[in-house]
């Protein structure tokens, strides 16, 4: 597996929005739209330790954000 060139073919991955507080109906629906959205939001946290791994061993530094 080949590693991106740089930032363009390995952007830093987009923080999820979080929802409207009039998007949840209220009723306890499973799942809820912010339960949607805190495990979209776990899920981009890794994602984000990821990038920032491989863009530190390709550069040795931390990557700017």
């Amino acid at each position: 597996m080949s590693l991106p060139d740089g930032p363009a073919d390995d952007p830093r991955p987009e923080e999820p929005v979080e929802p409207d507080l009039n998007e949840c109906c209220g009723n306890g629906c499973t799942p809820c739209v912010f339960d949607t959205y805190a495990e979209e939001r776990r899920a981009w946290q890794q994602a984000v330790k990821d990038w920032e791994e491989r863009h530190r061993d390709r550069t040795g530094g931390t990557p700017a954000t």
